[in-house]
C-alpha cells in the first residue's frame, strides 16, 4: 500500500507545474544554444527570454528593462542591500530593516555592519507588523536604504509596504522589499506601492529552482552584482539561464491568471484548518496577523511541545510541514521571528508552519488536523512540564 503524503510546506518550495516544465524542456534539448550568441537561432531564444521579462514586468507594473534575472531570492536580497550600500556610500552608511526579515536580508546587513555600516533593526508588534511611524523615526541624515519584507515567510503577516515606501521617498531614502513569499500570491504594483527594488523567486510560485529576479527602478544607480559578461544589462554576468527564465515567465503567467481563485480556495481551507486547531487543541497560539496575512499560511505554537519531535511524527504520518525553530540547522535557538513577536522561548520551540496550495483539499486539511491532534496529545503525555501544569489546574 502506497504511503499517504500530504505536502503542507509550500512556503519552502512548490511543485513545478506541468505547463512550466513543458515550456522549459525545448531549451534543454534542441534549443540549447547560448542566447548571447550571434547566430539566428540563439537570437530566437533571446527573444523568448525577453518575452518572459515582459510578462513579469506587466505583472509588477514596471518596464521590462527594470527586471533583472538572478539565481534566486537570496541572491537578489544580497544584491539590493550590498549593491546600494556600495553605490551610495558617499551619501551615508545607515540602513533600516526589521527584526523578522529572512536571513538573506539579516545576514547581508550583519555583513555590512562588520564593514563600517550602521543598521537599525526595528521591533514589530505581537502580530509581526512593522509600524511605519517607527520606520520614519529611525530615518537619519545618513540613511541610504530601508529594506522591509512584503510578507513574512514564517507567520505570513503582510507588511504596510506602500506606507513605508511613501515615507522612504518623502525622506529621499530608497526602499527595497523582499517579496519572495508574496510575489505571485498577492497583487503587487511597484509604482503604486512606492517600491524601488523588489526581490522574488520562481520556485515559490510553481516555477523552477535556481532563478529569481530583482526589480530595480530605472532611476537607481546600483553596483553590479557579478562582473564578467554583458548579461542583464551588464549588471549580472553569467550565461543566461534561458530554460529557467522562460519557466519563470510561464509560472508568472499562470499565477497572474489564477491569483484570486487560488486566494479564495486557500483562505477557505486555511481558515477551516485554523478553526479546527484552535478549537480542538488546547494551549495553542496562532501566530501572525489575523487578516493581513498570506492566504496559504497557518503558523501555530503548541505549548509543552518540541517542534522537532512534532515534525518527525508528522512526517511518519505522511505530512510535510516545517517548524519556526532552527532545529534543522543544528541550532537550539527558537525562531528569531517568533521571539520578535513576543513568544517566550519555551513556547516558540513548539512551533509549526503549515502552508497549503491550490492543490490542497479539504480532506488533506482534515487528515492533517486529525493526525496533529493525536501527535500533540502523545507528546504532551510524555512532558513533565505538561504534567505539572495539569496538576496545578491548567493555570499559568
Amino acid at each position: 500500500m502506497e504511503k499517504k503524503l500530504i505536502y503542507m510546506d509550500n512556503a519552502a518550495t512548490t511543485k513545478v507545474k506541468p505547463e512550466v516544465v513543458e515550456a522549459m524542456m525545448p531549451y534543454f534539448t534542441e534549443l540549447f544554444y547560448n542566447p548571447s550568441s550571434t547566430y539566428g537561432v540563439a537570437g530566437e531564444i533571446a527573444q523568448e527570454v525577453d518575452k518572459a521579462r515582459e510578462t513579469i514586468a506587466d505583472f509588477l507594473n514596471c518596464e521590462a528593462r527594470e527586471v533583472f534575472f538572478t539565481g534566486g531570492g537570496s541572491e537578489s536580497d544580497n544584491w539590493a542591500i550590498k549593491g546600494i550600500a556600495d553605490a551610495r556610500k558617499d551619501k551615508g552608511n545607515h540602513i533600516i530593516t526589521s527584526k523578522i526579515e529572512h536571513h538573506a536580508v539579516t545576514h547581508a546587513c550583519q555583513f555590512l555592519e562588520k564593514n563600517g555600516y550602521e543598521v537599525t533593526y526595528l521591533d514589530v508588534d505581537e502580530y509581526g507588523m512593522v509600524d511605519p511611524k517607527a520606520v520614519e523615526s529611525a530615518i537619519k541624515s545618513n540613511t541610504i536604504l530601508i529594506t522591509i519584507m512584503f510578507a513574512n515567510n514564517e507567520i505570513g503577516t503582510i507588511e504596510p509596504v506602500k506606507e513605508i515606501g511613501r515615507i522612504a521617498h518623502e525622506h529621499g531614502v530608497l526602499f527595497h522589499t523582499d517579496a519572495v513569499q508574496a510575489f505571485g500570491h498577492v497583487a503587487i504594483d511597484v509604482k503604486e506601492m512606492n517600491i524601488d527594488m523588489l526581490s522574488a523567486s520562481a520556485h515559490k510560485i510553481n516555477g523552477p529552482k535556481g532563478v529569481g529576479l530583482m526589480y530595480i527602478n530605472k532611476s537607481i544607480r546600483i553596483s553590479n552584482l557579478i562582473h564578467g559578461g554583458g548579461q542583464e544589462r551588464g549588471k549580472r554576468a553569467g550565461t543566461t539561464n534561458a530554460a529557467g527564465i522562460i519557466g519563470f515567465g510561464k509560472a508568472v503567467e499562470i499565477a497572474a491568471s489564477t491569483l484570486e481563485e487560488r486566494r479564495e480556495h486557500e483562505m477557505r481551507l486555511r481558515n477551516h484548518m485554523v478553526s479546527r486547531v484552535m478549537e480542538e487543541i488546547p494551549y495553542t497560539k496562532y501566530n501572525g496577523h489575523k487578516t493581513e496575512r498570506l492566504s496559504n499560511n497557518a503558523s501555530f505554537c503548541f505549548r509543552f511541545i518540541e517542534g522537532e519531535s512534532l515534525l518527525l511524527m508528522l512526517d511518519m504520518a505522511g505530512i510535510c510541514g516545517s517548524s519556526g525553530s532552527a532545529c534543522n540547522s543544528g541550532s537550539l535557538d527558537p525562531s528569531h521571528v517568533l521571539l520578535a513577536i513576543g513568544c517566550p522561548h519555551e513556547i516558540a520551540h513548539g512551533s509549526l508552519r503549515l502552508t497549503i496550495s491550490e492543490e490542497t483539499t479539504l480532506e488533506d486539511v482534515d487528515y492533517t488536523v486529525d493526525k496533529l491532534k493525536g501527535i500533540v496529545e502523545r507528546l504532551r503525555s510524555m512532558s513533565p512540564l505538561y504534567e505539572d501544569f495539569i496538576k496545578k489546574g491548567g493555570n499559568d
